[in-house]
């Protein structure tokens, strides 16, 4: 099943020895981080740098050591509209993880996307709701995007399409919550 609307998706086609993908990452799409602490990533939040050329990668995993394609390669190029985030990349199976991450998703392993961002400090708004918080991301530095297992933002799954054509701001208690370590 492919998934359409304003949900997330992410289409892989192999052709050859590389596989295009396809991705799109929905603004606006609110997410439960943590038992009462919500995010939502307001449209264009990721403009500036996007726009600016700045170097963004696609990581397996978020690991920087098992990159998929990145702007500077020439292999990734991102398109920030009001209502999503479209990725397309092409991927070469000539390495390990690469091949590994094809391997999994096509086993239907890997199905999220998630992003890895740096908030500005004025990007974003704090909203109490009873006991809860609504973060919502305005201004950000994307650096990154990953292929996951688990999203924090499970609208952003991914699917694929096989060829045989060849929080708030105040200091968290405790241990980090795993969806947010690579947030500062």
């Amino acid at each position: 099943m492919l998934w359409g609307g304003n949900l997330g998706a992410l289409e892989l086609r192999s052709e050859g020895g590389s596989t295009r993908l396809r991705a799109r990452f929905p603004y606006g799409a609110e997410t439960e981080l943590a038992p009462g602490r919500r995010e939502v990533i307001a449209s264009r939040a990721f403009a500036e740098r996007i726009e600016a050329g700045g170097e963004i990668h696609l990581l397996a995993g978020h690991d920087y050591n098992r990159p998929l394609a990145s702007r500077s390669a020439g292999n990734l190029t991102l398109t920030d509209g009001d209502d999503a985030l479209m990725i397309e990349a092409t991927i070469a199976d000539g390495t390990t993880w690469a091949r590994d991450f094809l391997a999994a998703h096509g086993s239907g392993l890997v199905r999220g996307l998630s992003p890895g961002f740096r908030v500005a400090a004025d990007g974003e708004r704090i909203e109490r709701r009873g006991a809860d918080v609504l973060r919502t991301i305005t201004r950000a530095s994307l650096f990154e995007l990953s292929t996951v297992t688990r999203p924090a933002y499970p609208s952003a799954q991914i699917e694929a399409r096989a060829w045989e054509t060849h929080q708030d701001r105040q200091p968290r208690r405790g241990a980090v919550h795993y969806l947010n370590r690579w947030r500062i």
